[in-house]
């Protein structure tokens, strides 16, 4: 049986983007006489049809949203898609939703598929939001986008986020505030992760304010289980003058190094306190419950929503909003341990 012909298909016949043949199609955008004959090619010798909704956006807004998140099984992302879902159901839109994997390579690629899809518009966590080809094209394109978590310092990118590097060090003037002199930040991926940067800038100005010496970065992946990160902890919880705290950059990080400790034989936190990110609910159902920030997760999926049809309405402001956050101490810090 044949295979179906795609937009994708098309692209490859004809040597271009999937966002290239959907301007072509629709007629959203400019491109070269060469390029647009190369896709009226492709399309003529495929038979491609393109779909009614591709035809009607000629004139129309779609109404449905893209949404781009870095992982499908993080909870804190899940809790913004679902305020991003609500506020965008209130205004008669439903949602596209595709995730990278925390792969900065694959954000081109889904932007492009969302993209040919039509979509009136985006919301997105990328792993950089300054330095991005992906948001670069899109405000070429003139295509309305916010940002959700990602703190951009570039100017003219919507966001909504809390102020990350604020929150990291709130989270070490607590430990510090308990004794703990030594204290390790233990960070998701930096290259994936504008925010798990953000939070370690906050955790080394916090120690450094405290006259403290900041600890080498243990910077780890996230998504490995126990024993990998017990690997990765061993040579420093291990070592005389250990760490006697430790902040991640993330809760499931954080859970994950909660285990690996325990299962070295120390107590959390009667030998090793540790702190989380991002104030997930399973952090309160474990015991005891996961010190964190907590961050209004599903508030800030809902104002992303709020501030992308501002812009597709052309009169929203392309700045950085900060929603609060706060400290919640739940039970896996405590002052820090006498010296043995």
């Amino acid at each position: 049986m044949a295979r179906p012909v795609t937009i994708r298909t098309v692209a490859t016949r004809a040597g271009c983007s999937i966002a290239t043949v959907s301007r072509v199609m629709n007629g959203t955008g400019p491109t070269s006489a060469e390029v647009e004959a190369r896709v009226r090619a492709a399309v003529s010798e495929l038979a491609f049809r393109p779909s009614e909704i591709g035809r009607a956006l000629k004139s129309l807004r779609t109404r449905t949203l893209g949404v781009v998140i870095p992982s499908l099984t993080n909870p804190v992302f899940a809790s913004s898609v679902a305020g991003i879902e609500a506020q965008a159901r209130a205004r008669g839109h439903v949602l596209l939703v595709t995730a990278t994997d925390y792969d900065p390579a694959r954000e081109r690629e889904v932007v492009e598929t969302l993209i040919a899809q039509s979509v009136a518009g985006l919301v997105l966590t990328v792993a950089d939001p300054d330095d991005n080809p992906t948001l670069d094209h899109l405000d070429a394109g003139g295509i309305p986008y916010v940002l959700v978590y990602n703190e951009p310092k570039r100017a003219a990118r919507a966001a909504v986020t809390v102020d990350n590097e604020a929150a990291g060090a709130t989270l070490t003037q607590a430990l510090v505030a308990l004794g703990h002199t030594r204290i390790l930040f233990v960070a998701g991926r930096f290259a994936t992760s504008d925010r798990s940067r953000l939070r370690h800038q906050g955790y080394r100005a916090a120690m450094q304010a405290a006259g403290l010496a900041p600890s080498p970065v243990l910077e780890l992946d996230y998504l490995g289980d126990a024993d990998a990160h017990r690997s990765a902890l061993a040579g420093l919880l291990g070592a005389p003058g250990r760490p006697t705290a430790l902040v991640c950059s993330n809760d499931l990080l954080a859970l994950s190094i909660t285990a690996a400790v325990r299962d070295m034989g120390l107590a959390v936190p009667g030998d090793v306190s540790i702190a989380g990110f991002d104030g997930i609910s399973i952090g309160r159902l474990v015991s005891p419950a996961l010190c964190t920030i907590d961050q209004p997760t599903r508030r800030m999926g809902e104002r992303a929503v709020e501030r992308l049809f501002d812009l597709m309405d052309g009169h929203g402001a392309r700045a950085v909003e900060h929603l609060p956050f706060h400290l919640r101490p739940g039970g896996t810090i405590a002052v820090a341990p006498s010296p043995s």
